[in-house]
C-alpha cells in the first residue's frame, strides 16, 4: 500500500483520555518522523498536552491497536518510565494500522509557538536544574547529558597567566636575594685556610670561596671593633656617626654606658626591612643599648631595623669567663694598686716616725688610711664580682635570656637560632647577621673541638667557628635557597697578635705577611677577609685584587634588596665586580671593564689615638 501523506492539522474527533505530558523534545523527533513542521516546533520550555484536545480539535492520544493495550502501554507492562518516551511518534512506532480511515493516527499537535530567537552559547542564561528534565539528564528516558568542557582557548589564556606568573616570581626570587653576613670578631686575614694558613682546618670558610669570590684586598674601616661595625652597618666612615674616639679604648666597655650608633643614622637593616625582608641580628653587636634610662633600648639593635635579636648587647672579655684575667689590668694598676701603695707606704712611715719617738700621730690618722684602703680594695673586689653579671649576659630581642652567660656550647645555641630562623624564613626574603663571639678573647670551645687544633684554644675556637659556617651553609642547601642567598664572611678588623694570657699563652691570631694587627693603623689592623658567595651569579673560584671596603656590603645589599641608597653613603656597590660576565676559567684576573672598581677612588679614615688617611689612586679603566 503506498505511503498516506501527512494529514494537516485538522479538526478530529475528542477522545476522552487521561491527560499526560511530554517535553518539547518530543515534539522535535516527530519532526523527525515526517510530521508537519508546523506542528513539532514549540517554543522554549513547551510541552506536548496527551488526551486532552486543542483547539483544532485534536487530542495528540494514538488509537490502540485492536484487541490490545493503548500503544503507549504495550512491551512495557503498564505505565512506567518508558510510557511517556513512547506515546510520542517516531520512526521505531510507525502508525496503527486500523478497519477504518478516520481511525489514522493524527500527529500530535504543539503548544502555540512563540518567536523564535537565535541562541548563543556563551549569552544563554543559567537554567535552574529541573529534575527529570532533558538539560541534566535522568528524566524518564532521557540519557544524561555531559556538561559543557571548558573551551581550548580558555585553557590557553589560563596556561598563558600561570606561565607569566611565574616567570615573574622568578625573576623577583633573583633580584630580591636572602642576605646571610658572617662576621668574625678579631680573626686575621692569615688565619684561613683559603688565604694561605696550612695549618688551620676550615673546610667551610674553604668552600665559601671555591664556590665564590674571594677578595684579596679587603679592608676594614677601623681596626677596632666599635667603630668597624658601625661603618659596616652604615656604609659610612665611623668619625661621621660619632663612633670614632681620640681615647685609648675606643670601644664600648660597659652595657650600662649612655652612647651608641645614633637612631638617626640608617642602617642596611632598616632599609631592607622596609622593603619587606625578615631581618635579625644573632650573636654581637657592641653599638650600645640605652640612652638615658635601662628600658629605652635607644641603641638596641631592634631599633637599627633588627626584628629579632639574640646575643650580647657589649663585647665578649676575659672578665666574662672565670680565671681568665681581666682587660683591666692597666686601670687596676693605676687606680688601685698605685693608692694602696702610697697607702700602705704611708701607714708604715708613720709608725715608724712614731715608734722613734720623732712624730705625734693621732690614733684617727691610723684609722682613716686604714678606712681608704679597705674602700680602695673593697670597690676593687666589688668591682671584678659583679662586672661579670652586669656585663656579661645573653639577651633575646628586650629580655636577658641568661646571665651572666655561660661559654658552654655558645657557639651551638648561636647556630641553631640562626637555623631556626632562616625555617622561619624559607617563603619570606630575610637578613641574617650572625656576628660570632669567637674569636675574641677569652677563647672558648666546646667539648668536641677542645684540644683539637694544631694552635691551642686559639685554633680550637677557629675551627668551632668554621664548623658553624659549614652548619649554615647545609642549611641552605637543606631547603634549596642556596642558589638565592648571597652569602658573605669577613672579620670586624684585624688579628690582635700581642695578646697574651697571664700564663703567657699567645692568644692572638695571624695577619699573615702584613704588619700590625689590632688597634694599630699597620697592614695587619685593617687588613681582613672577605668572600662573596651568590651561586648561578657570582663566579665560584674568583679572585679579586683590588682594595674594597666592608663599607662596600652596605651599598651592595642595599642595592639587591630594590631599595634606594642614602644620599651620604659612600660605599660603591661591588656586586657587578664579581658576576658571572667576569673570566669564566677561575683564578686570578683583572676586574672586567666597565664594572665600578675601575672607576673610584678609595679613602680610609682609620681612628685609634691619630686619624690618618689611606689612599689608593684611581684605577685606569
Amino acid at each position: 500500500m503506498p505511503a498516506r501523506p501527512a494529514e494537516p492539522c485538522a479538526p478530529s474527533l475528542q477522545r476522552a483520555a487521561p491527560l499526560r505530558t511530554v517535553p518539547c523534545s518530543g515534539a522535535r523527533r516527530l519532526q523527525r518522523a515526517g510530521s508537519q513542521p508546523g506542528c513539532s516546533r514549540c517554543a522554549p520550555g513547551a510541552r506536548l498536552h496527551l488526551g486532552q484536545p486543542d483547539a483544532a480539535g485534536h487530542s495528540g492520544q494514538r488509537p490502540a491497536a485492536p484487541g490490545g493495550p493503548p500503544r503507549a502501554q504495550r512491551g512495557s507492562g503498564g505505565p512506567g518510565p518508558g510510557a511517556q518516551t513512547r506515546s510520542s511518534a517516531g520512526p521505531r512506532y510507525p502508525p496503527a494500522r486500523t478497519g477504518s480511515r478516520s481511525a489514522a493516527p493524527r500527529a500530535p499537535p504543539c503548544a502555540p509557538r512563540a518567536p523564535w530567537t537565535p541562541r548563543t552559547r556563551r549569552a544563554a542564561p543559567a537554567r535552574p536544574a529541573v529534575p527529570g528534565s532533558a538539560l541534566t539528564g535522568g528524566g524518564p528516558g532521557y540519557p544524561p547529558r555531559r556538561r559543557p568542557s571548558m573551551s581550548k582557548s580558555r585553557e590557553m589564556r589560563i596556561l598563558w597567566f600561570l606561565l607569566l606568573f611565574l616567570c615573574e616570581a622568578r625573576s623577583q626570587a633573583v633580584s630580591r636575594p636572602n642576605f646571610i653576613l658572617l662576621v668574625a670578631d678579631d680573626l686575621g686575614i692569615g688565619d684561613p685556610g683559603c688565604y694561605g694558613n696550612k695549618t688551620l682546618r676550615t673546610p667551610g670558610m674553604d668552600r665559601l670561596a671555591q664556590e665564590g669570590v674571594k677578595l684579596t684586598q679587603h679592608l676594614a674601616a677601623s681596626p677596632l671593633c666599635t667603630p668597624s661595625r658601625a661603618a659596616f652597618m652604615t656604609g659610612r666612615y665611623p668619625v661621621r656617626s660619632g663612633m670614632a674616639s681620640t681615647a685609648g679604648v675606643g670601644v664600648f666597655i660597659f652595657s650600662a654606658c649612655s652612647g651608641g650608633l645614633p637612631t638617626s643614622e640608617v642602617t642596611f637593616a632598616k632599609l631592607l626591612k622596609n622593603q619587606g625582608y625578615s631581618t635579625a641580628l644573632i650573636g654581637k653587636w657592641h653599638l650600645g643599648n640605652n640612652c638615658h634610662n635601662k628600658a629605652d633600648f635607644c641603641h638596641h639593635p631592634m631599633s637599627h631595623g633588627f626584628g629579632y635579636f639574640y646575643g650580647l648587647l657589649g663585647t665578649n672579655m676575659r672578665d666574662c669567663k672565670p680565671g681568665d684575667g681581666t682587660v683591666f689590668i692597666r686601670g687596676i694598676r693605676v687606680l688601685a694598686f698605685t693608692p694602696l701603695k702610697v697607702i700602705t707606704i704611708t701607714l708604715l712611715t708613720l709608725v715608724a716616725l712614731k715608734r722613734l719617738g720623732l712624730l705625734r700621730v693621732p690614733p684617727a690618722v691610723f684609722f682613716c688610711l686604714l678606712f681608704l684602703a679597705a674602700l680602695i680594695l673593697g670597690l676593687l673586689l666589688a668591682f671584678l664580682h659583679y662586672f661579670r653579671p652586669l656585663n656579661c649576659f645573653l639577651i633575646r630581642n628586650h629580655e636577658i635570656t641568661q646571665q651572666p652567660m655561660s661559654f658552654d656550647n655558645l657557639t651551638q645555641r648561636l647556630t641553631r637560632d640562626a637555623a631556626r630562623f632562616i625555617r622561619r624564613n624559607v617563603d619570606t626574603p630575610f637578613l641574617l647577621v650572625l656576628s660570632y663571639l669567637h674569636v675574641h678573647t677569652a677563647l672558648y670551645s666546646s667539648e668536641e673541638f677542645a684540644g683539637k687544633s694544631k694552635h691551642g684554644i686559639y685554633g680550637d675556637a677557629v675551627e668551632e667557628m668554621d664548623w658553624s659556617i659549614g652548619q649554615i651553609l647545609n642549611v641552605l642547601d637543606e631547603l634549596r635557597l642556596t642558589n638565592n642567598t648571597l652569602v658573605y664572611f669577613t672579620s670586624d678588623h684585624g688579628a690582635h697578635v700581642e695578646e697574651v694570657n697571664s700564663k703567657g699563652e699567645v692568644h692572638g691570631g695571624s695577619n699573615g705577611i702584613y704588619k700590625g694587627g689590632k688597634a694599630n693603623n699597620w697592614e695587619g689592623g685593617i687588613r681582613i677577609p672577605g668572600i662573596f658567595r651568590w651561586p648561578g651569579v657570582l663566579q665560584a673560584g674568583l679572585e679579586i685584587d683590588e682594595p674594597t671596603s666592608n663599607m662596600d656590603v652596605f651599598p651592595t645589599v642595599v642595592k639587591l634588596a630594590g631599595s634606594p641608597l642614602p644620599e651620604d653613603s659612600p660605599g660603591q656597590q661591588r656586586f657587578t665586580a664579581a658576576e658571572s660576565k667576569a673570566p669564566s676559567s677561575p683564578g686570578k684576573g683583572p676586574i672586567p671593564s666597565g664594572s665600578p672598581f675601575c672607576k673610584f677612588q678609595m679613602k680610609f679614615f682609620l681612628l685609634n689615638l691619630n686619624a690618618t688617611s689611606v689612599t689608593w689612586p684611581t684605577v685606569p679603566s
